[in-house]
């Protein structure tokens, strides 16, 4: 059983990597920042449209779609799973992916680096990131002073997420408590089970839930998708978002559109229809079991925003991002034509 556990927490820290999306090195940014193509506009002609996913809760509302496609003698979308952004960010570059589901922050920084060549879409998950511990006197943010906290994403949106609802809640995060930083989410596991009955983790999903399997006693204290709301109403916690390249929309307004009325009828069918969402998120190996799936789904929130809800939302969110470090969106917010369809 232990093996087996250990099996679904390596399986599930990929999908973490996916989830969150740290990679903002700017060496890989760099690799689409020549991505303007020489081509002009052309009229629209039915193509397959090139998507690419990550293997996480970025991805998992895309199963349905997924499905539907391969029982299609020509299917009208090709999805393309990835275990890392990296491996995504120069394939958009060469335009041989027309779309691709990544990290919000990460798109803002390819917006800048390509001068606006790749827009955002639609929002597709909101925050994963939770408070765990075995500690019951954590009820709010406000227990959360003068403790000892355990994270991931050191310099990278993990840290600023947890900043900026430690000072809203009137935590200062330098003096009022102590946050160490780890390597990844296995190094934060090993050390709150090595550590007293009282450590607190920063965790996301669905790395929470194979944690809970291994851990004991481990619960969920705080939602901090919650949080961020009860901070911040203009904006929302956003963790991924679906992006499509400039050049490309214009040329195909109709064959987009089309995706994503396809796409929020899956995001739409994943949340309504668990177990059977689950069965297909293992099959697709995004999760190693459908058993862990359909326990972390309802915690991964899904969602689908476009237009001007989407530019409000995941405008506000990159401004908190901002102001805590202007790198982590590129180094200035993105202009108006950042938001498709807005």
């Amino acid at each position: 059983m232990k093996r087996i556990i250990a099996l679904l927490l390596a399986v599930s820290m990929v999908a973490l990597l996916a989830a969150c999306g740290q990679s903002e090195s700017s060496a890989a940014a760099s690799e689409i920042s020549s991505a303007v193509s020489e081509t002009g506009s052309q009229p629209e002609q039915q193509q397959t449209i090139r998507v690419a996913g990550l293997k996480g809760p970025t991805t998992m509302g895309m199963v349905q779609l997924m499905q539907e496609q391969q029982q299609q003698e020509t299917p009208a979308y090709q999805v393309d799973m990835y275990g890392a952004v990296d491996e995504i960010i120069p394939l958009l570059s060469k335009g041989e992916l027309d779309m691709a589901a990544i990290p919000a922050n990460l798109a803002a920084v390819l917006y800048q680096k390509t001068e606006g060549q790749l827009q955002v879409a639609a929002v597709n998950t909101l925050g994963v990131l939770y408070v765990v511990t075995k500690d019951e006197t954590v009820q709010s943010v406000a227990d959360l002073a003068g403790k000892t906290i355990y994270s991931t994403g050191k310099g990278t949106t993990p840290e600023y997420v947890l900043n900026y609802i430690l000072s809203e809640n009137g935590i200062d995060p330098q003096t009022d408590v102590t946050v160490e930083y780890k390597s990844e989410a296995t190094e934060v596991l090993a050390t709150m089970q090595a550590a007293e009955q009282g450590a607190i983790a920063v965790l996301p999903q669905p790395y929470v839930t194979a944690a809970q399997a291994q851990v004991e006693g481990l619960t969920v204290a705080l939602d901090l998708t919650q949080e961020w709301n009860k901070v911040n109403a203009d904006s929302d916690l956003i963790t991924g978002v679906l992006v499509v390249r400039k050049e490309f929309a214009e040329q195909n307004p109709q064959q987009v559109q089309a995706f994503l009325q396809d796409y929020k009828n899956s995001i739409t069918w994943v949340n309504e229809n668990t177990e059977q969402a689950a069965q297909l998120v293992a099959d697709y190996g995004i999760v190693a079991k459908a058993a862990l799936a359909q326990k972390a789904l309802p915690a991964c929130n899904l969602t689908y925003l476009d237009g001007s809800d989407m530019k409000q939302k995941l405008s506000g969110y990159l401004q908190v991002l901002y102001e805590q470090n202007p790198e982590a969106v590129g180094g200035s917010m993105p202009g108006d034509d950042f938001y498709y369809g807005a």
